[in-house]
Order: C-alpha cells, then sequence, then structure tokens
C-alpha cells in the first residue's frame, strides 16, 4: 500500500467510564492519539445502499500499524473531519502486516 494515500489527519477515541456528579454511571469517549489514515467510502452492494439510506455512510478507514493503533478495539471511535465513525469490528491486519484496516460507520 502507499503511503501517499494516507491523507486523512483522524483522532481515535477510547471509552472512559465515570460518573455523574450525582453518582450515575456513564461513559464517555477520550481521544487517545491522532495519525494520518486512509479514508475510503463502501461502493456498491445492497448491504451499503441501504446503510446510506440510513445516513450511515459506511467506510474503511486504514492506519499505520503502530504501538497506538494495535489498541484500537471495536469500541472505539474515530473522528475524520469532524465527522464521528463507530467501528464495527477489530482493527484487521493487511497482507504484509504493517497497515491495520477497519470497517466503520458514521454516527454524525
Amino acid at each position: 500500500m502507499d503511503v501517499g494515500g494516507f491523507s486523512k489527519f483522524v483522532a481515535f477515541r477510547a471509552p472512559v467510564k465515570g460518573r455523574t456528579p450525582d453518582g450515575q454511571r456513564i461513559i464517555e469517549m477520550q481521544e487517545r492519539f491522532s495519525i494520518w489514515a486512509k479514508l475510503v467510502p463502501m461502493r456498491g452492494g445492497e448491504a451499503v445502499m441501504q446503510a446510506r439510506l440510513a445516513s450511515k455512510s459506511p467506510a474503511s478507514v486504514t492506519v499505520p500499524r503502530t504501538r497506538d493503533t494495535e489498541l484500537v478495539t471495536s469500541e472505539w471511535e474515530v473522528v475524520v473531519d469532524g465527522r464521528t465513525y463507530q467501528l464495527k469490528e477489530d482493527p484487521r491486519e493487511s497482507h504484509n502486516r504493517a497497515f491495520l484496516d477497519m470497517l466503520v460507520e458514521a454516527v454524525s
């Protein structure tokens, strides 16, 4: 994969458990790190078209494999150009193990 395709600077956010002042449990998303990534919108297919109708915008995000990116799980979020995407699966290694690919879906 050509590193020149990594044109988006994205922020990864992890869930953090906390409590409100009145003692209720909440889960907040806290930014962990930022990195250059490649965002590719999904094309075609009935499931993709159905997701688009529901304003979910499925896409694929590819990042270089680093210590930080190896911590990412399906519970995390990624923010690209101010738009939040939820990870739909744990990251997968690329064929040469230098990158991680993940399926995401826009939520805002």
